[in-house]
């Protein structure tokens, strides 16, 4: 039997060391699918119960393999739908290939059903290379692009194959006029380093500041050691932004922490006092949270040209790999023998841990959902990995989870986007089998999408070596960020219709389904059952009442957001006591004494 079109992709992905295709069917890919039925599933056809989530799970499988993520759609809607998790790949830069149908050829233009512009509708999400499959000869040219692009620029990158051609006969391109054969699949490498002069420049200045202080990104992760050796060098603390909050652990005690509005004490402080910033890796928006204006003499490491300078005015900017370059600025480096900054920074540290402890373990109505994270923290798998969605809970994830060991982390750190969590875990899963995944997800996110993909949890959970796969859903009932945003930036107290949810026992869907099932509503069930979701062999959903009123405030909150939460619940918050009495037991807790 001749072999199609749609034969020469997944035998090219497979060639690509491709195992899996996160995807959902539709006639407008009927070839590719027989396809995969002729080639035994090889690679393997993921159903999620949804296209965006089929793209989520590939972010997620790039974001913790290092490899390009697979996700598959069918024409028009299935295309569409798409979109929201191919947006989350290009703004969090990560390596994804969409491959897409398109309706017949010659009924293109006709108006036909489904058909829609796919070449305008993806032009701007994959921007670094989108083409549409017209003849057998444009391949495998075309997929190899798609998988070079994306991996050479982080980026997620488009294939667009009509309906028709992926049943056709494939002819491979002969080498001639406008029929370009390709190279075979490979990954080379190339080791980026800045001329000696800039990296003598950079060392001029870190030798000079007296109150270093450096923060980390995703851009640092092949980086470990070397930040490490810097920051001992230099006296710095080390800031973490929110994608790299698993570059270092927190169990290092010059590591402050995250940075930004869900970020730390002892990283605001270290922020607001330093003289001099190293930047290795990070793109982070909120410029607002790093040193004033002309306050700090600044370097910067970054293998993307496009972010050097763009948040702070940089002294030096050093083009090259974060391990690479460090490499060669570390001989360059004095060892500081005052170590005062050094010695206030670890105190910060000390007492900020404490004060998260204090307020994890205070009293709320039924749970506090800091605890739940704080007891994740004691009896975490060092080799575990974790996803957060976007929402309150993400505020818990950034503070309260100690990283230690070879744990992973990753959210949606730009486009932010909810209905992520529960996807990113199948696609870590996908991606690391051998290890327990955990996704710390609100409940909103788990109703918009999260319940529906237990379902493909179940579906695949026996390929998994290491069965834990826990979904912990902070159950307040509340689209609880929002809720706090409307206080704090609008003065505007709780909307009831627009942002009470539904009630509905996550647990018990998941039982119904096959899988675990865990509900707590006392605080002092809590560390036993996150002992039994650890240890059990089905995946669980930890299903954790919590309350809704114990506010996210970051530790440097500004006068006018705090305002503007108190005029929000004198304006007729529903339970307006509880929510002030909240409020005031957490933030006190700031300014007890340390026990240190």
């Amino acid at each position: 039997m001749s072999e199609t079109v749609a034969d020469h992709v997944l035998a090219r992905l497979r060639e690509w060391d491709v195992e899996q295709v996160f995807a959902y069917p539709g006639d407008g890919i009927n070839g590719l699918v027989t396809a995969f039925g002729t080639a035994k599933n090889k690679p393997r056809f993921v159903q999620t119960r949804h296209e965006e989530m089929a793209a989520f799970a590939a972010v997620g499988y790039a974001k913790l393999s290092g490899r390009p993520g697979v996700c598959m759609a069918t024409s028009g809607p299935g295309a569409i739908h798409l979109l929201n998790g191919l947006y989350d790949a290009k703004l969090d830069h990560v390596p994804v290939v969409a491959i897409v149908g398109q309706t017949t050829r010659s009924a293109m233009g006709g108006s036909y059903q489904q058909e829609v512009d796919l070449q305008a509708l993806f032009k701007d999400v994959a921007s670094e290379y989108l083409v549409e499959v017209n003849v057998p000869e444009q391949l495998p040219n075309a997929l190899d692009r798609a998988l070079r692009t994306a991996i050479a620029q982080r980026a997620p990158t488009a294939l667009i194959i009509p309906a028709d051609l992926q049943e056709e006969t494939y002819q491979p391109p002969q080498h001639e006029f406008k029929h370009v054969p390709s190279s075979p699949p490979d990954h080379p490498r190339a080791s980026v380093i800045p001329p000696s002069d800039e990296i003598a420049r950079a060392a001029e200045v870190l030798n000079a500041g007296e109150k270093v202080a450096i923060l980390v990104g995703q851009g640092a992760r092949n980086a470990v050691t070397e930040v490490r050796e810097v920051a001992e060098l230099t006296g710095a603390g080390v800031a973490k932004a929110l994608l790299g909050k698993d570059v270092l652990p927190d169990d290092l005690p010059y590591v402050t922490g995250s940075i930004g509005l869900l970020g730390t004490r002892p990283t605001y402080e270290m922020m607001r006092d330093c003289d001099t910033l190293l930047i290795v890796g990070s793109n982070m928006p909120y410029a607002q949270f790093l040193p004033e204006f002309g306050q700090a003499r600044a370097v910067q490491i970054d293998i993307d040209p496009r972010f050097l300078g763009l948040r702070y005015p940089t002294e030096v900017n050093l083009l090259g790999d974060a391990k690479d370059t460090l490499q060669q600025l570390i001989p360059l480096l004095k060892g500081k023998t005052e170590r005062g900054w050094r010695e206030r920074i670890e105190k910060n540290v000390g007492e900020w841990q404490e004060t998260l402890t204090r307020q994890a373990m205070l009293d709320a109505e039924p749970v506090n959902p800091m605890r739940i994270v704080h007891e994740l923290s004691e009896r975490i798998p060092e080799n575990a990995i974790v996803t957060a969605d976007s929402g309150s809970a993400t505020n818990w994830y950034a503070r309260n989870l100690r990283m230690r060991g070879r744990m992973r982390g990753t959210l949606s750190g730009t486009l932010a986007t909810m209905g992520s969590g529960v996807p990113y875990a199948i696609g870590a899963k996908f991606a690391h089998p051998d290890r327990p995944v955990i996704a710390l997800v609100g409940d909103g996110a788990m109703q918009m999408n999260g319940m529906a993909e237990l379902l493909t949890i179940a579906r695949y959970r026996e390929l998994w070596t290491d069965p834990r796969c826990v979904i912990c859903v902070f159950h307040n009932g509340d689209l609880n960020q929002v809720t706090w945003e409307l206080r704090a930036m609008g003065g505007a107290p709780k909307f009831e219709p627009s942002q009470t949810l539904p009630e509905v026992s996550y647990s018990d869907f998941a039982l119904e389904i096959g899988l675990g099932g865990i509900a707590v509503d006392d605080p002092a069930r809590l560390g036993e059952a996150w002992d039994v979701a650890l240890s059990t062999d089905v995946p669980t959903v930890l299903d954790v009442r919590c309350d809704p009123e114990v506010p996210p405030i970051p530790p440097h909150a500004t006068f006018e957001q705090v305002k503007s939460m108190t005029e929000a619940v004198l304006k007729g918050e529903p339970d307006a006591w509880h929510l002030l009495t909240q409020g005031i037991k957490t933030k006190m807790q700031e300014l007890l004494p340390s026990r240190r």
